[in-house]
């Protein structure tokens, strides 16, 4: 196991400097910052002691080893548009980010697991396949489309709902909520379902997949046969068993929540990361565009090491290779 893990560690790191590498260089077709730093009275002198304080004048592998040496400390240098630290522009914005994704990997976890296995318990009934066939929305509509019909539909002609903003927040010093208000509870329905639906309805009919597939096994017949009750059958022996290829899917897809927040967070308004990151695309803000694609590389890159390790442990079968293979 701690062979594994280092390994799987070592790899990790590695796909972060080659996505670290590859973000960075893409920056450089952006746009160059300086146009929109300085004013139309600009002199070409104003433009070289500009660039020459920002590092621009440097070697493109100069200002990505210094990106990595400054990110490594946690310094993500200044923000060409604000003037402000990045770090603390993220810290910021980080809280709404990753309370929508929060109650969207929610959402997406328990619906999609229960209306799994209870579609494929029940394959059969009139309800299971209006549930499947609903599925389908989520899985083929794009996510802004999807927001803007919640929008138009309960913010705009029943008025349930708001239609951009996070509502009222409470400040607790290092976060900000808006769980415990009645406006930001409900500023979080509709980006919540937006970005959380395409999550849910995949799992679901993952999850649905397996569970056919587990039921007609071998070893589910000899237990009906064995007398045991089928929601022992269901619950104990095949849901275990469903679950451990969906571990790897499931826990990609909540990796994504982030990145598909950038979406969502654009149709709602919604004050995050994804929106700021927009924001700094049009202004060509390359510290806030470099931090914010590491802090989803390392996001990424986390839950997918942390996934890797759960099958390793979940799963018998791969510990028993290992030790096969260092049997020979």
């Amino acid at each position: 196991m701690l062979a594994f893990t280092i390994r799987r560690v070592g790899q990790s790191i590695l796909v972060l400097l080659v996505t670290g590498f590859v973000a960075f260089s893409m920056f450089t077709y952006v746009g160059d910052p300086i146009d929109n730093m300085l004013g139309q009275e600009r002199t070409q002198a104003d433009i070289e002691r500009l660039r020459d304080q920002l590092g621009l004048d440097q070697p493109f592998f100069v200002q990505y080893w210094n990106f990595l040496k400054e990110a490594a400390q946690g310094n993500f240098g200044l923000s060409y548009r604000q003037g402000r630290p990045v770090g603390e522009i993220l810290v910021e914005r980080l809280p709404a980010t990753l309370e929508l994704a929060f109650v969207s990997g929610l959402m997406a976890l328990i619906g999609g697991i229960g209306l799994g296995i209870f579609t494929a318990i029940r394959k059969s009934g009139a309800l299971s396949s209006s549930i499947m066939a609903l599925s389908l929305i989520g899985v083929s509509l794009p996510t802004f489309l999807i927001g803007v019909l919640l929008i138009y539909i309960f913010a705009v002609e029943l008025g349930w709902l708001p239609s951009f903003g996070r509502g009222q927040v409470v400040d607790l010093g290092f976060w900000t909520t808006g769980f415990l208000t009645v406006s930001g509870l409900k500023a979080l329905i509709l980006p919540a379902i937006t970005l959380g639906l395409y999550q849910m309805t995949l799992i679901m009919r993952l999850v649905r997949t397996e569970m056919l597939e587990v039921l007609r096994t071998d070893y589910i017949r000899f237990a009906r046969a064995r007398g045991l009750r089928e929601r022992a059958i269901n619950f104990r022996h095949a849901l275990k068993n469903t679950l451990v290829p969906v571990i790897t899917v499931t826990g990609l897809q909540l990796g994504s929540i982030i990145a598909f927040a950038i979406i969502t967070e654009t149709v709602f308004q919604w004050p995050g990361v994804g929106l700021l990151f927009i924001n700094a695309i049009q202004f060509v803000d390359i510290p806030v565009m470099a931090a914010y694609l590491m802090m989803i590389s390392v996001m990424f890159v986390g839950i997918n090491l942390i996934v890797d390790l759960l099958y390793f442990a979940i799963d018998p079968r791969l510990r028993v290779d290992r030790s096969a293979a260092k049997g020979h």
